[in-house]
């Protein structure tokens, strides 16, 4: 059969009778398909899948009762909200259900097969079309449709069982094992404070509701893999739903009349996320300047940005780039200073602009920027604004007038990335005012959660399945645009929002807008579990702000009252976990006068030089495992199940992470803490980075000292990439 006919059997359109040489009698209790490499049975309860490599080992499943695909009709509430906004509040009312499913065919041409059935609702029954291709010897495609033009929702079960583990889901910032759990796949902001008592609460009071829960991201995907090697995807873009809850299954619901999927198989966890990735994308190899050292990110116009640099440079900082965010200019709102959203250089607040990024050119430090989808509307700072809205490449209202969104005390436009003019034009911006203007070798490329689902697209595309589309799309406009610039190797920008296709454009990912605090919530410890959870979904490089970004004060009789703000410790050991990442860069803060800064004292310069010398020391080998990222989709940052499968004990790690095979990094997450509990997993032997000696048992914990300045790291015995890794160390004068 040729995939266009497979096409047709996902739209619905199929019959039996056109498949002359098809099996199309009624399925006996057990039988047993063979499509390509996997082979698809009937058993009394249901339908499996398993692989011709490893028959015996269930890939897939359809649960125990039987109830295993669902179609409802239902009718959403969506409500927008938050400071910006960007938060969903997402209800549905459901009229109909159809359950009950039975299996009346199934129907086998080659390496296609479609099996048929009903589904029972109260006052009529409708039939589903279950289709299975092959479509690689790694990924076996489903889609899934009902004969009712009314139903809107499709659920469909995936077996698990009480001890399995389940991660992916994209950038999940809260747990790594999300069995137990329902998650929204949804792009979204990820909120400030994210759960935290009092702290949500405050944020839901003053910022519209923009508090968030543990289960919001910006970057989510509809994937997973299992401690017992099962994965599952959707390539549905509409927003969908995972629920955990039951210890026996997996529920998938998306907002669609049409499911479409694939069934993965891997040998190990890494093989695994190797067949997603293939299917994702890949992340491309990180150019060799972003290795050189510090990202610092400073602001204030040319004088302070000078004295900044200047300030790093005798502290023996080692700089791989300067990051400007507000190069447009700034405006001062009720949170603090915030930029200008209009993408053109301010060269009243930066003058010299072009002198400063020579002068860095000479030291071999690179400039970065900022850019967001977003348009400023106002007066004197809306030039791109006015072309935008004359061309017609605005997100609208029903009434043809622009969507604005709210940020703090303004509000901004949306750019239509639907509209192939705009995309273009867009693109011209980064080009011309980005890289040829002002000389950007990497900018943050910000925001793409916002796009409302009652906005009105170019050629009335919709906005219900562009939603989670929009991020995929901001990051390839901006992966176009070095492109087309002939900087497509060289330029690195940084994306926080994403969706299932992202890591095929992105050049890097960043985790958001942490708050400057250690909780589990939005502080320091959602830093490390977004990055490993990400990984697992392709997204192979990873950071963070290096201490944060939200912070919150109280003006009192003209002071600054701080209630929330990095102190010079926190910053330290964010310092040390972002030095065993992609990149380590910093970040002034959403309030940098009441947040401890690289520059706030001689301790903190002289720690940030250390770190940024450890980063710099283990290029050779963080370069090696970025290629591997970009040749097999592995993380560079790694949950230690993806090593450790076997090992039960590694499942509900959240805070200590593997970089490549050979390093193991157990970051201080806890204030006031000088040492951390390691877990030793079984399998590998430890010694410590920085004396070499011996550490830990297999299968055992072990409280280790981690004084400021020295975190926990471990280089694994055997490693053929030791002398690699302590050569570098030593060249870089970081082993001290």
């Amino acid at each position: 059969m040729k995939r266009r006919d497979f096409l047709t059997i996902g739209a619905g359109a199929f019959a039996v009778t056109s498949l002359p040489n098809a099996v199309a009698a009624q399925a006996p209790a057990v039988e047993t398909h063979s499509l390509g490499s996997f082979l698809l049975t009937r058993t009394a309860p249901g339908l499996q899948v398993a692989h011709k490599n490893a028959p015996d080992r269930i890939i897939w499943d359809t649960g125990a009762d039987g109830d295993f695909l669902a179609a409802e009709i239902a009718t959403p509430h969506i409500r927008e909200f938050g400071t910006p906004e960007g938060s969903f509040e997402i209800t549905d009312a459901v009229s109909i259900s159809f359950r009950q499913p039975t299996i009346e065919t199934i129907v086998v041409e080659g390496n296609i097969a479609l099996v048929t059935g009903k589904l029972r609702g109260v006052t009529r029954t409708i039939g589903y079309k279950l289709a299975f291709e092959p479509v690689s010897t790694s990924h076996l495609r489903f889609v899934i449709t009902v004969d009712a033009a009314d139903v809107n929702r499709i659920r469909l079960v995936a077996g698990s069982v009480a001890d399995e583990a389940i991660f992916g889901f994209g950038q999940q910032l809260t747990y790594a094992n999300q069995k137990g759990f329902v998650l929204p796949i949804l792009v979204q902001e990820h909120g400030v404070g994210r759960g935290q008592p009092v702290v949500t609460e405050i944020i839901d009071h003053v910022a519209n509701q923009g508090g968030g829960t543990p289960f919001v991201t910006e970057a989510p995907a509809p994937h997973y893999l299992t401690s017992r090697l099962r994965s599952l995807f959707l390539e549905n873009t509409e927003y969908s739903t995972f629920d955990m809850r039951q210890s026996d299954q997996i529920a998938i619901k998306v907002w669609s009349a049409t499911m479409t999927g694939r069934i993965l198989y891997g040998r190990t966890p890494l093989e695994l996320v190797e067949a997603f990735t293939e299917y994702a994308g890949r992340m491309r190899i990180l150019p060799d300047w972003i290795h050189d050292g510090l990202i610092l990110g400073t602001q204030g116009g040319t004088d302070v940005v000078r004295r900044k640099i200047d300030t790093a440079n005798k502290a023996g900082i080692p700089l791989a780039g300067v990051w400007l965010q507000d190069w447009p200019g700034v405006r001062v709102t009720a949170t603090g200073r915030q930029l200008w959203w209009n993408w053109q250089l301010d060269e009243t607040y930066y003058p010299g602009w072009r002198e400063l990024v020579a002068d860095l050119e000479r030291q071999g430090v690179r400039m970065l920027t900022y850019i967001n989808p977003f348009l400023s509307t106002e007066e004197g700072h809306n030039s791109l604004y006015t072309e935008a809205l004359a061309r017609g490449y605005l997100v609208r209202k029903a009434d043809g007038t622009p969507f604005l969104n709210r940020n703090t005390t303004f509000s901004a436009a949306l750019v239509d990335l639907s509209n192939p003019d705009a995309r273009s034009w867009i693109k011209g911006v980064m080009k011309r005012e980005m890289i040829e203007k002002a000389g950007s070798s990497g900018w943050m490329n910000d925001f793409g959660e916002a796009l409302p689902f009652d906005g009105k697209l170019h050629d009335d595309a919709d906005s219900a399945v562009w939603h989670n589309r929009y991020p995929q799309e901001w990051a390839r406009v901006a992966r176009e645009a070095i492109e087309e610039a002939g900087r497509g190797d060289d330029i690195v920008f940084f994306d926080r929002s994403g969706f299932t296709q992202s890591p095929g454009a992105a050049t890097l990912f960043w985790l958001g807008d942490q708050i400057q605090n250690w909780s589990e919530y939005d502080g320091i410890k959602t830093a490390v579990v977004g990055m490993l959870s990400g990984g697992m979904s392709g997204a192979s490089l990873i950071h963070s702000d290096t201490g944060g970004y939200s912070a919150f004060k109280f003006d009192v009789a003209g002071r600054e009252i701080p209630i929330i703000a990095r102190t010079p410790e926190l910053l330290m050991r964010w310092s040390e976990l972002n030095a065993f990442t992609a990149v380590l860069r910093t970040h002034e803060g959403l309030i940098p006068a009441i947040s401890a800064q690289v520059d706030s004292s001689p301790e903190l310069l002289a720690h940030t030089a250390r770190l940024a010398r450890v980063y710099k020391g283990l290029a050779t080998y963080r370069k090696r495992h970025v290629a591997a990222a970009a040749a097999h989709g592995h993380p560079l940052t790694r949950h230690l199940f993806l090593h450790y499968p076997d090992d039960r004990n590694t499942y509900g790690l959240r805070y200590q992470y593997l970089v490549g095979p050979d390093l193991m990094v157990a970051p201080v997450v806890d204030r006031g803490a000088t040492s951390v509990e390691v877990y030793w997993p079984e399998g590998a032997e430890w010694t410590d980075l920085w004396t070499g000696a011996s550490v830990g048992k297999a299968g055992e914990w072990t409280r280790v000292s981690a004084p400021l300045g020295r975190p926990a790291v471990f280089l694994r015995k055997g490693a053929d990439s030791a002398n690699e890794i302590i050569g570098g160390l030593r060249d870089a004068n970081a082993l001290n």
